[in-house]
């Protein structure tokens, strides 16, 4: 009886753990973006260079292994990208060139989420009409990184990813 125990916990830890690595790997690459999004909307170009230095190193760190086949394609393709953006915004303190990377950064972890299940939580996909440039938010109220607080409520949710 014992030895059926633990080969089933043997089973489910091999099971269940890689999931549950490409949730947490996964979800602290989401909220690194975030915290690049919410430097931008406060106009801290010092602290959205640090912060894109956070994501590179979450980056560079993601276990593919873990992941499905076809999520692992997909990250691979956007891989670096995202590292390109990333390490442009980490690599200046000018604002204005940090929204403009922060734009294909955007974009392309926007492909990365409808691909990869990053969180359990809802991810809103923000549109600025005057920049005609989308971004992530974790909530639905509206904070535009690419203005800041010149026009901090411009712009619509356009998709939630649930």
């Amino acid at each position: 009886m014992k030895q059926i125990f633990l080969v089933v916990a043997l089973i489910a830890t091999v099971w269940i753990k890689p999931g549950f690595a490409q949730s947490s790997q996964t979800q602290s690459l989401l909220t690194s973006y975030y915290d690049i999004k919410n430097a931008l909307v406060n106009s801290e170009a010092a602290i959205a260079a640090s912060k894109a230095s956070e994501f590179s190193k979450i980056l560079a760190g993601i276990d593919m292994k873990s992941m499905p086949q076809p999520e692992m394609k997909v990250f691979m393709g956007l891989q670096d990208k995202l590292a390109f953006d990333a390490r442009h915004i980490s690599e200046t303190k000018d604002i204005a060139h940090q929204r403009e990377h922060f734009a294909n950064f955007s974009a392309n972890l926007f492909k990365l989420a409808k691909a990869v299940k990053l969180t359990r939580e809802p991810i809103y996909y923000d549109y600025c009409p005057m920049k005609k440039s989308y971004w992530l938010s974790d909530n639905a109220a509206i904070k535009n990184p690419y203005f800041g607080k010149q026009m901090l409520s411009c712009g619509a949710v356009k998709e939630t990813l649930k």
